[in-house]
């Protein structure tokens, strides 16, 4: 009997944030969602909308930074009969710091946080969908995977790391049938984190400034229904009228 399809989703916090909108929009998709993260309060929020709507879901609390962790997660998808058909790293943790005033502790923090938590993931995922010889991996950027700037020089080395993880693990996995992503987002995405720490930015970028939520979701819908023969290993997304 085939077995039914998943969807692995890690970083998932706030409704109205990235993480929780692609699982949202995997579950009207068909697919069973796992959804993880480290706050069981915002996971069950989560999870609840997304029976509401009819959709199939479990939550997890997983630090991503955690190897353990991240193969709890895969290994219940595992236990449970279903296929990961598509994995998510959606973790993105920025702390601005300039370089003299940045020490061991928050650069450490921010590169397990993007690039080695997607290590982990990834090697998961992997070990997940080699056998059935399918599957998608995405990793979510920003515009700091490409270019390093100040007060930000941390952030950029731990995603500049992610993005290398993801160039290497398309190579060596899409012969395999694999299809591993690297998604920079270049720009701010109209989410909760931006409402409430930076309210006056959002607002200075008025209508389609911004990033939408369920654009995004759409578009790595888009990429993971690729045919094989006309993959997309990096895309870039951005408001039309963000400078670049």
């Amino acid at each position: 009997m085939e077995k039914k399809c998943s969807a692995v989703i890690i970083g998932v916090g706030p409704e109205e944030g990235l993480g929780a909108t692609l699982a949202k929009y995997f579950a009207v998709k068909g697919l069973h969602v796992y959804i993880a993260g480290r706050s069981e309060n915002k996971l069950q929020r989560v999870a609840e909308t997304i029976r509401q709507k009819g959709g199939s879901v479990t939550y997890v609390i997983a630090d991503a930074t955690v190897e353990r962790d991240v193969a709890h997660l895969f290994k219940i998808a595992q236990l449970d009969g279903y296929n990961v058909d598509i994995a998510v790293y959606n973790v993105d943790s920025n702390i601005p710091s300039p370089l003299l005033e940045t020490d061991e502790q928050t650069f450490t923090l921010l590169w397990q946080q993007n690039c080695l938590g997607a290590f982990f993931f990834g090697k998961e995922a992997v070990k997940a969908m080699k056998d059935q010889q399918h599957g998608t991996l995405i990793f979510t950027g920003a515009t700091a995977s490409l270019r390093a700037k100040p007060p930000f020089t941390a952030f950029a080395v731990a995603k500049a790391g992610l993005r290398a993880l993801a160039q290497g693990m398309a190579r060596e996995f899409s012969p395999q049938g694999l299809h591993v992503v690297h998604a920079v987002i270049d720009g701010v995405i109209d989410g909760e984190r931006a409402s409430t720490q930076f309210p006056g930015y959002v607002k200075s970028k008025g209508k389609d400034g911004l990033l939408q939520l369920q654009a995004i979701a759409e578009t790595y819908w888009a990429i993971h229904k690729q045919h094989p023969s006309a993959w997309t290993h990096e895309l870039d997304l951005r408001p039309f009228k963000e400078p670049f």
